[in-house]
């Protein structure tokens, strides 16, 4: 793909990394577009900040941490968020469909893929859910001896 897509890839990667990083607290990324490139907008800390700086006008690729597993084992996994909010054009929906794969080429290891045009399948609780599907069996029994 010879046109350029992100604004500044370098902060795009570095951030990914940090999100993935069990060192980082970090647990969310935010890609948005401004103009034509898509530029890394935010990172942090409670999904719900990630929440509130997704609008109906937006176009973004959300990389998101969950932490997964039972009382003998946690685990980290990842969710890929592409967002178009009610009021996007067909033409940037388009836009986003030829764009998606220059930013799974950089924000490559996830456990699932997820295409959202309305917040409530945004909720921590339905993103948790399929990410715990996509983990394969769950033993824990509750307790912890």
């Amino acid at each position: 793909m010879n046109e350029k897509v992100f604004e500044n890839e370098n902060e795009v990667i570095e951030a990914y990394t940090r999100v993935r990083s069990d060192e980082n607290e970090e647990t969310w990324m935010l890609l948005k577009y401004e103009g034509t490139k898509v530029t890394l907008t935010g990172t942090g800390l409670l999904y719900d900040e990630f929440l509130a700086k997704l609008g109906d006008d937006d176009r973004a690729y959300g990389y998101v941490r969950v932490e997964t597993g039972d009382e003998m084992s946690k685990r980290a996994k990842f969710i890929l968020i592409t967002w178009i909010g009610a009021n996007v054009s067909a033409m940037k929906k388009a836009k986003v469909s030829t764009d998606k794969g220059s930013v799974k080429r950089l924000l490559s290891d996830f456990a699932v893929e997820k295409l959202i045009d309305d917040k409530d399948d945004l909720s921590f609780d339905k993103i948790k859910d399929e990410v715990v599907k996509a983990g394969g069996a769950n033993y824990g029994t509750g307790k912890r001896d």
